[in-house]
């Protein structure tokens, strides 16, 4: 971290801004943390805000444009927070964000106005509240370690949290959302894979948008951890100019299914702050999951997700392939959009019978 890009001058001097719009980015720095790894920066090469990587991580003045509809907290976080470090949105599992830190900072981030600051990371006092609230909540069946990103702490602390997760009983899994495998793969070493072993089962979920983000140093690191049992899944935000063609997606879902990582989530973008200009529509998006489903295996087919602003949860939006049915005869599309009917025998017709106890049957 220490060697990273965390301002706009040092991307002018790395030739990723140019010089005369250092003033102006100032202002999108004062508002939103800069933080760009050297394995990040050895994958861009100029100053071309058309490049996949660089728009993923190079502040942009579009930034400075904040939409009537845009949020600083689009997915409601704090209105589910139960202490401080736990989001508690969903009846069985529960985000824990110990740190609000990140090895770099995403310019379309939905937490984009919280991390950054490390001074908001969980104190001592403060992680054993959070843990006490899990004890506390025999429901809670999953942890999601989130942030910030948690594969920032020592190996020690990560361990250490591990362990006091593991111990807890009606905790079965505890699942990892992460982007250092992909900005910084040396962080994935033997010691780490080894600080993962515990009791709950331990799924690791990845933050990756382009398939040139999986260089031969990220698959090396994907491999230790897959080959140390670790189950790795994938999260893609859909993002315009970034992954918005079949092709991209495409390319992207299946080198991560070669890598042995199973696509999970394709994200509609959230209504953060500042983002709109890496928003694609609805319609886009369903027409992309569309040629997916059709061009594609199945296992490389993420599913299209959006998070309802306000807290109230994610919701699948991919496209409907079955109509209503009328008397139990449904149409069907397939993915080259013909039609097709099918009736489903085991439903009940238009005609059903009503029995009536100690009584005659009734005819509807």
């Amino acid at each position: 971290m220490k060697r990273s890009v965390t301002s706009v001058s040092g991307l002018v001097n790395a030739g990723l801004v140019h010089v005369n719009d250092a003033e102006k980015l100032d202002a999108v720095a004062k508002n939103f943390s800069i933080r760009v790894t050297p394995h990040v920066l050895n994958q861009m090469k100029t100053n071309d805000a058309s490049d996949p990587i660089h728009a993923q991580y190079v502040p942009s003045l579009h930034e400075l444009n904040k939409r009537d509809d845009e949020l600083a907290d689009p997915i409601g976080d704090t209105t589910h927070e139960k202490v401080k470090g736990i989001t508690h949105r969903y009846p069985d599992r529960v985000l824990l964000k110990p740190t609000h830190t990140c090895q770099v900072y995403c310019r379309f981030c939905f937490r984009r106005e919280k991390v950054g600051h490390a001074d908001a990371a969980l104190d001592a006092t403060e992680l054993s509240a959070a843990l006490d609230y899990i004890r506390g909540n025999t429901n809670i069946w999953e942890v999601i370690l989130s942030g910030g990103d948690p594969l920032v702490l020592s190996d020690r602390r990560l361990e250490s949290l591990m362990q006091e997760l593991g111990a807890i009983d009606h905790v079965a899994v505890v699942r990892i959302h992460t982007r250092v495998p992909l900005v910084d793969p040396g962080r994935i070493t033997a010691q780490f894979t080894r600080s993962l072993k515990i009791r709950p089962a331990v799924y690791v979920a990845l933050h990756v948008n382009h398939v040139r983000e999986l260089t031969p140093e990220v698959k090396q690191a994907l491999a230790l951890m897959a080959d140390n049992g670790i189950p790795l899944l994938s999260q893609t935000v859909l993002l315009k100019g970034v992954n918005d063609t079949f092709e991209a997606l495409s390319d992207l879902m299946r080198a991560l299914v070669a890598a042995r990582v199973k696509p999970y989530y394709l994200h509609h973008l959230d209504k953060a702050q500042g983002v709109s200009h890496f928003r694609v529509s609805i319609a886009q998006g369903q027409r992309l999951m569309r040629e997916l489903r059709g061009r594609l295996s199945g296992l490389c087919q993420p599913t299209y997700i959006l998070d309802i602003p306000g807290g109230h949860g994610k919701v699948p939006i991919g496209p409907s392939y079955l109509s209503e049915p009328v008397q139990s005869s449904y149409q069907l599309t397939d993915y080259c959009d013909d039609i097709h009917a099918y009736n489903d025998p085991t439903e009940l017709s238009h005609v059903t019978r009503i029995l009536v106890p100690n009584g005659p049957q009734k005819r509807l």
